[in-house]
């Protein structure tokens, strides 16, 4: 077995060529000084959901011991185009030079965002609830771009460049872009490994006593509770110029005692009635005006 060879199978002791070629790409690209070692980056997920092979997200990580990328899940609480010659497909291609073109679904970088607002919940909660905080060792081999890849972004950085948590602030401060929106993206490149690169699953406490917490106690990982979504259908109701009334009204429907929390919607979710992309709607209203407090870690 070549060097190369044995990297890709193992992916513990340096990346495989598609990761070397795709973080040089970015490398080449990246502008600024070096971010804070302290910072992390966050996975956000719903880990209430299932995957299109019928395995709840939490014990298929357990199973499989690693978090895996939406071209090998085919889940994504964003966008659903991780395919060939899919929107996702197309922006990789570009981001990372032609790195992953050929490469297969299990070798394609995991999305996160950089945690450099250090919030509760994780960097970017319109794509989930909880999150899983990944060890300052994953760092090195992760890239970052702002804004999101779905807008085809030209500015990028590595944590040894890394000039974009200036204009996401920046942008955040002239209203340019929604709070749940501002975040800067993160594509970690080579394995996601629970055991080795995960500090801590956080989680909602709507889910303490629930299937979710005991599955999340199975996993090779320390589990965080942060202080919880919330949002009543009368605060709902006054913001219907977020995502829309129909939204709002889908929210009030599915409430529980005049209340939205992240297992009363995945409980809409599995029911099977509701448009999942409409819940997903009502999640970035939950997301963006029931916030935990505090907003941010120590």
């Amino acid at each position: 077995m070549t060097a190369t060879a044995a990297a890709a199978a193992d992916g513990r002791d340096r990346p495989a060529e598609a990761h070397r070629r795709a973080l040089l790409a970015v490398a080449r690209r990246a502008r600024g000084g070096p971010l804070d070692p302290a910072l992390r980056v966050t996975l956000n997920f719903h880990p209430d959901r299932a995957g299109p092979d019928g395995r709840p997200i939490l014990a298929a990580l357990a199973e499989d011991g690693r978090y895996r990328s939406q071209f090998s899940t085919g889940t994504s609480n964003g966008g659903l185009t991780a395919h060939p010659g899919g929107d996702r497909w197309r922006w990789e291609s570009r981001m990372f030079a032609g790195a992953y073109d050929s490469a297969s679904a299990e070798q394609r970088p995991v999305y996160g965002a950089l945690d450099f607002r250090r919030r509760v919940a994780g960097a970017a909660p319109r794509f989930g609830s909880s999150c899983l905080r990944l060890s300052a060792g994953t760092l090195g081999r992760t890239t970052f771009c702002y804004p999101d890849s779905v807008d085809e972004p030209t500015d990028f950085g590595t944590a040894e460049r890394c000039a974009l948590i200036e204009a996401a602030e920046a942008d955040a401060a002239a209203g340019l872009r929604d709070p749940i929106d501002s975040y800067v993206e993160a594509h970690v490149h080579g394995p996601v490994r629970i055991d080795r690169d995960v500090e801590a699953l956080v989680l909602d406490p709507a889910y303490r006593g629930t299937e979710v917490e005991e599955a999340a106690r199975r996993l090779p990982c320390p589990v965080e509770w942060h202080p919880g979504y919330r949002l009543t259908v009368a605060e709902l109701r006054r913001r219907p110029g977020f995502r829309g009334p129909r939204f709002v009204e889908l929210g009030a429907a599915i409430a529980v005692d005049g209340l939205l929390d992240p297992r009363i919607i995945g409980d809409a979710v599995r029911s099977g009635r509701y448009d999942p992309q409409d819940l997903k709607k009502v999640w970035h209203c939950l997301a963006r005006f029931g916030a935990p407090e505090p907003a941010t870690r120590a």
